[in-house]
């Protein structure tokens, strides 16, 4: 049996009992998920420290003949089932899985995975942005990195190739928001509709479109005017099913204004004229099933937004809309991060810069009017 005679801080050099010097050192995983090792040997100590110094400065020097052959396709389908799926949402996942296997392999896919350079994925976003919004390109680059991050880790690859290309450039979408009057002007279009309710607290929570719709009756107390957001409404190929909010931030209690209350407080009326009780959704189809994301769109937001002579903005934009009447009107932001479910206020302030310039004349004016504008110099 060997021996182990170790070094300080050299886990990995030993002494076999007839004399001989062993070496061995981590070369991550195979394609399968096994850990891969390299064993060296020597004479001397000193003989294997050399031999484990240049695997480290090389790690592909030692790679097993199975991860030398190993292509771009075949590594990333096997990070994102083995790796990547466990620490994302199913909604995140899905759409992995759609670029990688239109855009990326398609590509790239057949290069193996140690000879990938900068300059191929340099050419692949090149090709991509003639073909593709610049946005879904950032997409492509945020999963290559994340996966050659991951390779690089496991020393599959000698560096992360994507953390030497720029990031591909995306202009800014203007958020875009109704005013009140527009508001208003939705909600009398609206008040018909059997998603009144939803309408009303879209544009006054500016909770997401699957928070809204993954909402069960439960998460309401409307004596206390509260409501919970404990979950949201995803699609998994096409199928509704509920999912945890997009953060911990994201799970978090609303407290609901009186129009809100009030419209709820109808909606259950209506539900319960439509023989829905037994449904546990707030807001449900008129089988009482969940509503499919793309039908609220389609057969219900834009027809309406249309009636009400309104601009075609996206459902989500009444979160924005939301979210900006309340700075406007002075709230502070830790308040409107909080009942957004923004994990860091950072998000909240670059997302609604347009409201600051705003907000910094109403604090000027207020210190004027502290310090007495008007009255003469002292």
């Amino acid at each position: 049996m060997a021996r182990a005679r170790r070094g300080r801080g050299e886990g990995s050099i030993f002494q076999r009992d007839d004399g001989l010097w062993v070496g061995r050192i981590s070369l991550g995983y195979d394609a399968q998920g096994k850990r891969m090792q390299k064993t060296v040997y020597g004479k001397t100590k000193a003989e294997v420290q050399e031999k484990l110094e240049k695997l480290k400065q090389d790690p592909t020097t030692g790679l097993p003949q199975d991860i030398e052959k190993l292509t771009v396709a075949t590594y990333m389908t096997r990070w994102l089932e083995d790796t990547a799926r466990l620490t994302i949402r199913e909604t995140t996942y899905a759409s992995y899985e759609i670029i990688i296997r239109l855009h990326i392999t398609p590509e790239i896919g057949h290069l193996r995975l140690n000879k990938l350079t900068p300059a191929h994925l340099q050419q692949l976003y090149a090709r991509k942005l003639e073909e593709l919004s610049p946005r879904t390109v950032q997409i492509i680059h945020a999963i290559l990195h994340r996966a050659l991050k991951q390779a690089h880790r496991w020393d599959m690859v000698p560096q992360n190739v994507a953390a030497a290309v720029d990031r591909p450039k995306a202009p800014k979408k203007e958020t875009q928001f109704l005013t009140p009057e527009q508001v208003e002007q939705f909600w009398q279009v609206a008040e018909q509709d059997r998603l009144y309710a939803l309408y009303v607290l879209a544009a006054t929570t500016g909770m997401r479109q699957g928070e809204l719709l993954g909402l069960q009756w439960p998460d309401i107390d409307l004596a206390q005017t509260t409501l919970s957001v404990k979950r949201t409404l995803i699609n998994i190929s096409g199928t509704p099913t509920t999912g945890e909010p997009k953060s911990t931030a994201g799970r978090r209690a609303i407290t609901l204004p009186e129009i809100a209350v009030q419209a709820l407080r109808d909606h259950r009326k209506r539900m319960l004229a439509e023989g829905l009780t037994a449904s546990p959704w707030v807001f449900c189809d008129t089988q009482g099933g969940p509503i499919h994301k793309q039908n609220l769109v389609r057969r219900s937001f834009k027809p309406l937004l249309k009636e009400a002579g309104l601009p075609d903005i996206r459902f989500h934009d009444l979160r924005h809309t939301a979210a900006t009447l309340l700075l406007a009107k002075g709230v502070h932001p830790k308040i409107v991060q909080e009942l957004l479910g923004h994990s860091n206020i950072s998000v909240t302030l670059d997302t609604y810069s347009h409201v600051m310039p705003t907000l910094k004349r109403e604090a000027m004016a207020k210190l004027d009017q502290l310090f007495g504008k008007g009255k003469g110099a002292r």
